[in-house]
């Protein structure tokens, strides 16, 4: 616990064998109290290895429910279980658990009820192997995102996320999307509802079992978050009334 707070760590996994036990194994145990792990109907043995070194909650998807399927599942249960801090914290070993305690302590001490860890922020992307392709479009959707919905934040695409049991009570994450543009539809629900949000520097590191969409998923992806910010947008202006975004 934080300042009498309980830290969750929520894992969503797909085919994340040979990463887990290295990500667990980081985990910062002193102020983390559970952990949950979602499999989305994986093909290896990751929910039986999770079970093995002593996940507390192991959950495995009967049919692949996508990036954003899973997501609402761990954090359903985390809430269920009294979480009053949740970080996600993806299992291939690309973000380093290390930050944890930085991330949990901004929400703890009310500082912020959200924090991101920014690929983006310093040199992380690019040193750690971001392909230069992914990194250009990286650029160009958080311009015209940070243009769109009015904010300034370095990235929208990071995978590593803290909130508050009060953004994600408040928020309608399960009306989301199941693929991968959940994020951004969630950054969104997020701003629009006023919840100031924190960016960390992040180091990342990008391997052949680091897990990763290819260029057609990508392609679908800047779309989806195309679609996303301009609805926000629409909606912020009081042109249209997006159904994901409540005040």
């Amino acid at each position: 616990m934080i300042k009498g707070k309980k830290l969750v760590v929520v894992m969503p996994a797909y085919n994340a064998e040979e990463t887990l036990e290295k990500t667990y194994n980081e985990i910062p145990f002193d102020i983390v109290d559970e952990v949950i792990l979602v499999d989305d109907h994986g093909t290896d043995n990751t929910a039986t290895l999770a079970k093995k070194i002593g996940i507390q909650h192991v959950i495995r998807h009967q049919q692949n429910q996508g990036y954003g399927g899973n997501q609402k599942t761990c954090y359903n249960k985390a809430l269920e279980i009294g979480a009053d801090i949740v970080i996600m914290l993806h299992p291939d070993y690309q973000y380093t658990p290390k930050l944890i305690e930085s991330m949990a302590y901004l929400i703890a001490n009310d500082v912020y009820p959200v924090v991101l860890g920014s690929r983006i922020l310093g040199k992380g992307a690019l040193k750690g192997g971001m392909p230069k392709y992914k990194y250009i479009a990286n650029r160009l959707l958080t311009l015209s995102q940070n243009i769109l919905i009015g904010q300034k934040l370095s990235e929208y695409h990071t995978g590593y996320r803290a909130f508050s049991k009060e953004v994600l009570e408040y928020i309608e994450f399960n009306k989301n999307s199941d693929d991968f543009v959940f994020d951004n539809q969630m950054l969104s629900q997020i701003v629009y509802a006023d919840f100031d949000i924190a960016e960390v520097t992040c180091p990342t590191k990008y391997f052949e079992e680091a897990s990763s969409i290819n260029f057609s998923r990508s392609v679908t992806y800047g779309l989806g978050v195309v679609s996303t910010s301009f609805k926000h947008f629409l909606t912020r202006i009081g042109l249209m009334k997006w159904h994901l975004l409540k005040k």
